[in-house]
Formats: C-alpha cells, sequence, structure tokens
C-alpha cells in the first residue's frame, strides 16, 4: 500500500517549471471568480497567443471553451485558432487543444517535452500558478539569461517577457538553519520595462490562471451549483419526513 501511495504522488508531480522547486518569492494569494468570463475570456487570449506555441491543453475543444466562457465560435475561429491541419487548412472549432509541435521536435529544441497544462491549475494551484509566473527575474548564470523566484533554476523561458519588462531580484542573507546563511529574494526591482505596467500585467497573470483553472475543472460552477440545489432538496425532504413521521405515530403516544 505504502509503495502505491508513493508511486502515485510520483505521478502527481507536474513538471510545469523543468527545474527544481525552491524559494517562497512572490507569495501572493488570489481568488478566481468563475462569474467574471471576461476574464477568463482574456486569459484565454493571452494562453494562446504565449503560450499554446509550445504547451498544449488536449483535454478541452476550442468549441467547448467558447461555449462555456460566452465566446460566439466565429470570435473562437478568428482570435483563439491559430493552428492548421496537415493539409494546411485551418484547425476545425471542434478539434482539441493542440499545438503543432512534434514530441521529437520538442525534444530536439528543448531537452524535454513542454507538458500539457489542462491539469496544472488543480495540480499546482491558482497561487502558485500566479505566483510562478510574476517571479521571473534576470540571472547571467542560467542558460537562458533567466531564473524564477518560485521555481529556482527554471529551464523554461519567460515567455511575458514583453508585457513584464526585465526585472531584477532583491535578496537578504539568512540563517539557514545550519550555522550559515543562504541568499532569500525579497523583492524584485524592474529594469526595463515592459508593454505593460505592473497592475497591468498581475492582471493579465490573473487573467491566465483563471483560465486555467477553468480547464482543470469545467464542471466546478455546475458541480457547485448541482451540489447546492441537492442540499436544499434534501433539507426541505428532511423536513417532509419529520412531518410524515408525526402524522404517522400521532396516535401511538
Amino acid at each position: 500500500m505504502k509503495m502505491v501511495l508513493i508511486i502515485v504522488a510520483g505521478l502527481m508531480m507536474p513538471v510545469l517549471g523543468w527545474g527544481a522547486e525552491s524559494g517562497t518569492y512572490p507569495n501572493d494569494e488570489i481568488e478566481i471568480n468563475w462569474d467574471d468570463k471576461a476574464s477568463m475570456q482574456r486569459g484565454a487570449r493571452t494562453f494562446v497567443n504565449y503560450c499554446m506555441s509550445c504547451h498544449s491543453v488536449a483535454y478541452s475543444r476550442y468549441d467547448r471553451v467558447g461555449k462555456d466562457l460566452g465566446i460566439p465560435d466565429e470570435l473562437v475561429l478568428e482570435n483563439l485558432i491559430f493552428t492548421t491541419d496537415i493539409k494546411g487548412d485551418k484547425t476545425k472549432i471542434g478539434r482539441l487543444m493542440k499545438n503543432t509541435m512534434t514530441p521529437a521536435y520538442a525534444e530536439q529544441a528543448f531537452g524535454v517535452v513542454p507538458p500539457d497544462l489542462s491539469l496544472v491549475a488543480r495540480s499546482r494551484g491558482v497561487n502558485w500558478l500566479y505566483n510562478y509566473l510574476r517571479g521571473f527575474y534576470v540571472d547571467e548564470s542560467r542558460p537562458m539569461g533567466m531564473n524564477n523566484g518560485v521555481f529556482d533554476n527554471v529551464a523554461m523561458p519567460n515567455v511575458l517577457l514583453e508585457l513584464q519588462g526585465y526585472q531584477k531580484a532583491k535578496t537578504v542573507m539568512q540563517p539557514d538553519g545550519q550555522g550559515g546563511e543562504h541568499e532569500v529574494i525579497v523583492g524584485f526591482e524592474l529594469i526595463e520595462p515592459g508593454s505593460q505596467s505592473k497592475s497591468e500585467y498581475d492582471q493579465t497573470v490573473h487573467d491566465l490562471v483563471a483560465f486555467l483553472d477553468y480547464l482543470g475543472e469545467p464542471y466546478k460552477q455546475t458541480r457547485k451549483n448541482v451540489g447546492t440545489g441537492v442540499i436544499i432538496f434534501l433539507f426541505l425532504l428532511l423536513i417532509l419526513t419529520y412531518l410524515l413521521k408525526k402524522e404517522y405515530w400521532k396516535d401511538i403516544h
């Protein structure tokens, strides 16, 4: 049984960052409003423009996403679908949200196949994703010149760099609990601005994470609504059952 639990835990560990996780900055928390479909729509736009060239979300279909988020089919075709099939025709709206990168090419280009992100919000959590996407900073010691305050020694490039801009880490030395000290990130300093301000970029990341949260469990809002209805029904049934019981037993006592 113990071995089964170890195997299951290993399978559930995502490989989004392609590195060794450490560090705790930034460490903010966010709330995802599932009624804010406009936010998820903006997140879908950001995902297909910046993330989908490497990462697929192969458990979702374009038409289902459009229907759930209130996007007409013609706008889905125009703004969310940029891939083609083997004949060169535009991907059909009913197809799965896969990119055109082959595993062999991905392995050659990156050394590893970028993971599918359909369930990343469920495995990592929305807070981790929000902080991770805001945690890239300049680090000349890394192969791509970037590191991450949430995922140390990250190998994935900052695909949102043109929006966020370049920032460097502010660090302090803190005791490591073993008689020594280690460097800890306590903030960032913007050294070259991107096309968005900090608040605008934070909102862009929030929208992107909201979209990924939706992809992880499209039926989440429906499940909550159904659950609430079932609880109300059972409560009313309890009252009726109690009244019926009193009616049956009224002549016995």
